[in-house]
């Protein structure tokens, strides 16, 4: 018998050679790669806030709706340009085959408001007073997800922690990490201050415009403007301080064991 029969490392490590690829490939086609917190949270922003492109499809339309009120005092007028911009996005969305999401948001927001333009016209409304409902979703829905992902985020449950468990593999296994708590936690506040500061702002300019109590075309120029250029700042600056926050890139996401 020679010696290389006879040596067992000499078949340990073609043994394990030919095992190592079976035993890797499940695990590899499930998870196909190790991240951290922070690279997983930092993707999920990317995919849900379309980045510059992503925020002009959402807030352009609302602005040139406010400038084509202003100029021609025409309601109709103003639907169609802010319809129409959102419209020009989508043809562009089409051409380059890329995600639609944003400017169906847009759409979804432009057909809200609409809706809610007829029913103030329905109910004798005055030119202004349908100008002004236009507005009134945006601030009702951001007061909303504000409420209700704040308060989650109260109790312990930041929604950004739900994206590390889809990562993961787990969707509650992130809880027990207090430090990935913190984290998310921290995330989900910033992420919610825009929305929220521009809901506390419009809010009583809406509600002293609705009124009467100031003049509406000048409630309307300022809604404008807070919804689009001071919500861009807004934006920019709680992201900018949530990418310095994922810029640590340390803490793991921690996945199951393959069975």
């Amino acid at each position: 018998m020679s010696a290389a029969s006879e040596n067992p490392a000499s078949e340990g490590p073609a043994a394990e050679g030919d095992q190592a690829p079976h035993d890797q490939t499940p695990h590899d086609r499930n998870h196909p790669s190790v991240d951290t917190v922070e690279a997983v949270v930092r993707r999920q922003m990317s995919a849900g806030l379309g980045g510059v492109r992503g925020m002009a499809e959402a807030g352009v339309p609302g602005l040139v709706f406010t400038i084509a009120w202003l100029v021609t005092k025409d309601l109709k007028v103003a639907l169609i340009a802010s319809a129409a911009t959102a419209v020009l996005f989508l043809v562009a969305r089409l051409v380059q085959r890329s995600t639609m999401q944003y400017v169906g948001n847009a759409i979804f927001g432009i057909l809200i408001g609409f809706a809610v333009v007829r029913l103030t016209q329905s109910m004798g409304g005055s030119a202004e007073e349908q100008a002004l409902a236009y507005f009134l979703p945006g601030i009702l829905i951001s007061i909303g997800y504000t409420v209700v992902v704040g308060g989650l985020c109260l109790i312990g449950w930041p929604i950004f922690g739900f994206f590390i468990g889809v990562a993961s593999g787990d969707p509650l296994a992130w809880h027990q990490d207090k430090q990935i708590v913190r984290l998310c936690s921290r995330l989900t506040w910033l992420f919610l201050a825009p929305g929220a500061i521009g809901a506390a702002i419009q809010g009583p300019i809406w509600f002293l415009a609705w009124s009467g109590a100031i003049d509406r075309d000048w409630a309307i120029l300022a809604l404008g403007i807070l919804r689009t250029a001071v919500g861009w700042a807004l934006r920019i600056a709680c992201y900018g301080t949530m990418i310095w926050l994922l810029a640590r890139n340390h803490t793991p996401v921690e996945r199951p064991q393959d069975a």
